[in-house]
């Protein structure tokens, strides 16, 4: 044999020992090479358009009571390639058609000391890359317990990051912008206190993470399809800029427990040039399964006023009396109580609700504090805290219902649990079936304070099942869900459509607790939202509230919220009385859509600013809405994307000039205008402030007397 042809064999030989192989996306944008080390141990690597986005990182998992982990000795023993590519139609979203379509690898892995057998699949898109693990029916693997599971996400480099502390019990925090090297002198200003919370490193954080490079490329990480596993966070190596993998444990440390056949939820990499294309990407909802649910269409958007900001804001309670300090479901005898004359969820206020709602054509009213036990329910780990059956005596259920029903208006049901996950499911085809027999379509359930079980954590294998188990037992009564304080979502809302919405991260109701950072929802659509939409209960029009808390947000800021804050179960949030105060203003959030034809990503700078487009659903018109950072900004876009040919009136809901989000939060201006396909929109932001379009065809007798948008 002569040289030449040895070191062909040779070649050939170290291919075969490594187990290379070679992924690329249907349009080749991204490709992603698997290989063993020299110890058998699984890694991968991916490119987007020839640059390196993850360096070589490896897979695997530390298994508990096992002498042999997961990690490496392992022979690549079959590989199979193939192609997918799908239109399909979601029940609510961003557009009316989602396309999937990638190119997967199938790596089948033997450890050769165990017989063990793992299955790693990655797909492939043009944005980013999706994988998980596979453990199938086999001989030498039964039942086995998740020690860690260590996949790690070798980065390029000290990126810029928007980051939540790691917590095992809430995602509820401000998003701090910082290089990764930055995170550990960070973290302890970064965790600010919580109902419920267990950061658990100096270095961790959570998923969605959203990252920019040095040299402009923008990375999410996440996680798609988490059913019967952990929630996944990431633990930060600040001098190699690794992340691993780090799993929310349970009670007694473990993370996961599985038996063969199972799976990994997907990890997912999504990468672009432009912050828009992490937006546009629908990776999330394509590793999930299609929906299960035969006939949805019992499953409608929503658009809602409630019983819940005076709460929130402290003008009125929850509780019906000030008379017990401790409340046992079923021996309490509320008639003898005296009412404390702050209860909000009286028959009589709801009725102004009700009316409101019907008045200004709002689909539905949430209550809350409408159950007997909210004198104790929070803080004093009680199991059986609440019924979600029993009405205080001064809230009528039939009677709210039928008035509700003779108004053209839905009430939407409250069950805060107070986190004792076992006593709701102890009552939940009870409380189910009565929302059923009240006509009530959806609920607003809550997950507040120290998880019960004791010693489980929001985020646990077994609460990730809980909650899980909520949304398909709802799904037989025909009921949605709008899950606050559960996991967040990774985009199950593809196969459960009836989980029409969550909470999952700090939401509107933190302005009332000394207010988030001005810029926070200019991040939120590249962190939270890319598993699913959002309940931020948006519309809040007076900033200066009541309790010395201070909204920071302009006018025109919240009205845009309603087209970058995607859900299609929308709050009005606010008092009647300051929706009345100002009726032009108001008239967007009545004006705009709930569901979606198409979305455009026009202008895109996590933490600073964000325009997005949408097209209504059914009715041809778009909508606008641009939120902006901490810096008073004048974008610039064009409406292309408008019919060619056709004449559009534009409702312009703006700042002012001297608007502020601190000193001047209420300056806006409404102006109509002429706009066409080729129109050029440049508009200024204010600090925390915004602005919301509403853009219509019209007539020629409606477009007389306006000025054309040049």
């Amino acid at each position: 044999m002569n040289k030449i042809n040895l070191l062909i064999l040779l070649f050939f030989l170290g291919l075969g020992k490594v187990g290379a192989q070679v992924l690329e996306s249907p349009a080749k944008r991204l490709s992603m090479e698997f290989s063993l080390s020299d110890k058998g141990q699984p890694q991968y690597r991916i490119n987007l358009d020839g640059s390196p986005i993850i360096l070589p990182s490896s897979l695997g998992f530390d298994l508990k009571n096992d002498d042999i982990d997961l990690l490496d000795g392992f022979q690549v023993t079959k590989t199979e390639t193939s192609s997918f590519d799908e239109t399909w139609k979601p029940v609510w979203g961003e557009e009316s058609q989602i396309r999937n379509h990638y190119n997967e690898l199938m790596v089948e892995l033997t450890q050769v000391k165990t017989g063990r057998k793992m299955i790693i699949r990655f797909r492939a898109f043009d944005e980013g890359l999706g994988f998980r693990y596979e453990f199938p029916l086999q001989e030498k693997m039964g039942y086995f317990v998740v020690k860690e599971e260590k996949t790690q996400f070798a980065l390029t480099g000290d990126h810029t990051a928007f980051w939540i502390p790691g917590d095992y019990d809430t995602q509820e925090y401000d998003f701090t912008e910082s290089k990764l090297s930055e995170i550990r002198s960070l973290m302890k200003s970064a965790i600010t206190p919580n109902a419920s919370q267990t950061p658990f490193s100096d270095t961790g954080v959570q998923t969605s993470l959203m990252m920019k490079s040095a040299d402009g490329l923008y990375i999410n990480l996440h996680e798609a399809a988490l059913i019967d596993y952990p929630a996944m966070h990431l633990e930060l190596d600040d001098e190699k800029m690794v992340f691993t993998s780090h799993l929310t444990p349970d009670a007694i440390g473990d993370k996961g427990y599985l038996y063969t056949p199972a799976q990994t939820p997907w990890r997912t990499i999504i990468a672009g040039k432009n912050a828009g294309e992490i937006l546009a990407s629908r990776i999330t909802y394509n590793l999930n399964e299609p929906s299960k649910i035969k006939d949805p269409s019992w499953i409608k958007p929503m658009k809602y006023v409630g019983v819940w900001w005076e709460m929130i804001t402290g003008k009125s309670s929850w509780s019906y009396t000030n008379d017990y300090k401790a409340i046992k479901l079923g021996e309490t005898d509320y008639t003898k109580a005296k009412p404390n004359g702050t209860h909000g969820a009286t028959t009589e206020n709801v009725k102004k609700y009700i009316d409101f709602a019907a008045k200004h054509g709002f689909d539905g009213v949430l209550v809350e504090g409408w159950n007997v036990g909210w004198e104790d329910w929070f803080g004093n780990s009680k199991d059986y805290v609440f019924d979600f059956l029993t009405p205080y005596p001064d809230f009528d259920l039939k009677g709210i219902s039928a008035y509700a029903k003779e108004k053209g208006v839905q009430m939407i049901m409250h069950h805060e649990t107070s986190s004792s996950a076992r006593n709701y499911e102890r009552h939940l085809d009870k409380a189910y079936q009565l929302m059923k027999d009240y006509g009530y379509p959806a609920v607003k359930s809550g997950y507040v304070g120290d998880m019960l079980p004791r010693g489980e954590y929001h985020y646990s294998q077994w609460l990730a099942n809980h909650y899980q188990y909520a949304i398909e037992k709802a799904a037989e009564y025909q009921l949605m869900v709008n899950a606050h304080e559960a996991v967040r979502p990774t985009g199950v809302g593809r196969t459960w459509p009836n989980l029409i919405a969550n909470e999952s991260a700090r939401g509107t109701e933190y302005q009332a607790f000394g207010g988030s950072k001005a810029n926070h929802v200019t991040i939120l659509p590249f962190t939270r939202q890319i598993g699913g939409p959002m309940d931020y209960t948006p519309g809040v029009f007076e900033m200066d509230v009541h309790n010395g808390s201070h909204v920071n947000s302009t006018l025109a800021n919240q009205l845009a919220l309603y087209v970058t804050m995607y859900s299609p179960l929308q709050m009005a949030a606010d008092f009647p009385e300051n929706y009345d105060r100002f009726p032009d203003a108001f008239q967007f959030i009545k004006d705009v859509a709930l569901d979606w034809e198409k979305s455009l990503y026009l202008e895109a700078e996590p933490g600073y600013f964000l325009t997005i487009a949408r097209k209504a659903k059914g009715t041809g018109e778009w909508f606008v809405g641009n939120v902006n950072g901490m810096e008073g900004r004048t974008g610039q876009v064009t409406l292309d994307f408008l019919d060619s040919g056709k004449m559009y009136i534009a409702e312009i809901y703006a700042d002012k000039a001297d608007a502020h989000f601190k000193t001047n939060p209420q300056a806006y201006e409404i102006r109509k205008v002429v706009v066409d396909a080729k129109s050029v929109l440049k508009q200024f932001s204010a600090p925390g402030g915004g602005y919301a379009i509403r853009i219509r065809e019209a007539s020629k007798e409606e477009l007389k007397g306006l000025k054309k948008l040049k």
